[in-house]
């Protein structure tokens, strides 16, 4: 029983010795963690004001940076009105200064008119008393003639009427010659005032076309998918077509060749049809050539359709039109045929309008002037028999077919509309740029310029340039003086006019210079 107390006693005081351990133990933990925190807590206070402090100094640098920024595009705006108002008060000086001047040169013409006028009544009073003075020595030698001739003044003022009259049919004979020569040259005057206000107030665009067409390949393979195997493709397609077809080295590219122009397109059309789709065989070439030529017809008689709308002729036969429109894809001398023929039209029009003819007839004979030429490798004859053949069997108004008949001097013009179709044709042909000059007829008039400039004394080097629309020439400066040199330019306008043979004008320069040359060794 004592054990037991004894037992317990320890016990309890081991648990309170423990419990008080325990405690002072926990207590010193958490002083610790209160030190600790007390210590972060102080940290954290001291890193934000640090913060704080780099926020505040920021913000006040942005501040200053944009204080530096309102202030400097001020003083830019600023600078910017003073220049402006410097500038009006330098124009407001200039101007009160030519007012100025305006000023004191209207003050020295008011000077000189009242100088004038004071001058002009002296004389005016002179010549008054020299009249008077006139008139009575007028007098006296009347009376000493009448005395002298035994003539009254009546008899003598009828013998000068009758050779005054005498004279005056000489000079009226005279002057009716010279009326006539007059409107001869005014006639002249004016019809080339007609023809250079068309040519000013008609503005078409010309296009060079050639006899072969460039299709381009997405890649070399497909130059032989459409030569095919064993050229089978390529021999359908140009049966299909009428078309060669030439492949070679050019790169991703053929080349189509044929005098039709028409079945070039085609041709053109349908391999680029084939290429897009990727299916080349014989079959499917004869297919697309086919859908390819009913597109053409459409796309003919579209453009046709079209460049009646432009000029303004409507009441055309539905063949008539289709022809218009397959002149598009002709050429002449390299100028289309189609723009040739509606700048032809315009023209035309526009000279009938300034000669008070009927613009309407004008412009549909110019339209249709070389409509044979849409034909005249089908049919035998000249484009202007072709085409005035062709236009009668569709009732077409005989003045138009006899412009088209007539406009280059085959058959009799019989009215004045195939002349103004003949002045309008040669315009257009020979417009600078219309028509494409032989490369070889190009190189000789280059060669035979710059021999020209050659051939005078003291002419060192002559080049032609701007494709022969100039010469310059550096001629030798100890041979040739300033004087000389533009004589010398002159003279060598003058050999070229009158030896050779050019569109538009060409410029000669002549170039003298010395040159003082010395090497630094």
């Amino acid at each position: 029983m004592n054990g037991t107390v004894l037992i317990v006693l320890v016990a309890v005081l081991a648990a309170i010795v423990g419990f008080g351990f325990a405690w002072i133990i926990l207590r010193r933990i958490g002083d610790k963690k209160v030190v600790g925190a007390e210590e972060t807590a102080k940290k954290l206070i001291a890193e934000a004001e640090k913060e704080a402090e780099i926020k505040k100094k920021e913000a006040l640098l942005e501040a200053k940076e944009e204080w530096y920024r309102v202030k400097s595009n001020f003083e830019r705006e600023l600078q910017g009105r003073r220049n402006e108002v410097q500038k009006v008060e330098r124009r407001l000086a200039d101007k009160e200064a030519a007012v100025d001047r305006k000023l004191e040169s209207l003050q020295k013409r008011e000077k000189d008119i009242q100088h004038r006028e004071r001058t002009q009544s002296g004389r005016e009073k002179g010549i008054t008393l020299r009249e008077q003075e006139l008139e009575k020595a007028l007098h006296v030698q009347n009376e000493k003639l009448e005395r002298i001739a035994q003539m009254t003044t009546e008899e003598a003022k009828r013998e000068l009427k009758e050779n005054l009259v005498g004279e005056a049919k000489l000079e009226a004979a005279a002057m009716i010659k010279e009326i006539k020569d007059q409107a001869e040259q005014d006639a002249d005057k004016e019809a080339k005032e007609v023809i250079i206000s068309a040519i000013y107030r008609c503005a078409a665009d010309h296009a060079v076309e050639s006899t072969v067409s460039v299709v381009n390949l997405p890649n070399e393979e497909m130059k032989g998918r459409i030569i095919g195997r064993e050229g089978r493709n390529i021999r359908s397609f140009e049966t299909a077509t009428g078309i060669d077809v030439i492949v070679d080295d050019t790169p991703e590219a053929v080349i189509l060749s044929g005098y039709d122009p028409i079945r070039r397109e085609i041709a053109r059309m349908s391999l680029e049809k084939l290429i897009a789709d990727g299916r080349i065989h014989p079959t499917r070439i004869e297919e697309v050539v086919a859908k390819t030529e009913k597109e053409m017809e459409m796309i003919v008689r579209e453009i046709g359709e079209q460049t009646c709308f432009d000029v303004g002729v409507q009441g055309l036969h539905l063949d008539i039109i289709k022809l218009l429109g397959k002149l598009n894809y002709r050429s002449s001398y390299g100028q289309n045929v189609l723009q040739h023929s509606k700048e032809v039209a315009i023209l035309a029009g526009l000279m009938a309008a300034e000669l008070d003819l009927d613009p309407n007839v004008a412009k549909r004979s110019g339209l249709l002037h070389d409509i044979g030429k849409a034909i005249d490798r089908e049919t035998e004859g000249t484009h202007t028999e072709i085409g005035a053949n062709f236009l009668r069997r569709f009732n077409e108004d005989t003045i138009v077919v006899n412009a088209v008949h007539s406009h280059h001097g085959d058959v009799t013009q019989e009215s004045p509309y195939p002349v103004l179709v003949q002045a309008a044709d040669a315009i257009s042909g020979a417009r600078p740029g219309a028509r494409r000059e032989p490369l070889e007829a190009y190189i000789k008039r280059l060669e035979k310029l710059e021999e020209l400039a050659d051939s005078f004394r003291g002419v060192s080097k002559a080049f032609a340039i701007q494709a022969g629309r100039e010469v310059r020439v550096i001629v030798e400066c100890e041979m040739i003086d300033d004087l000389a040199a533009s004589i010398l330019a002159g003279d060598i306008a003058k050999k070229i006019e009158q030896e050779m043979e050019y569109p538009g004008q060409i410029k000669v320069t002549v170039i003298r210079e010395s040159r003082a040359t010395e090497y630094a060794k």
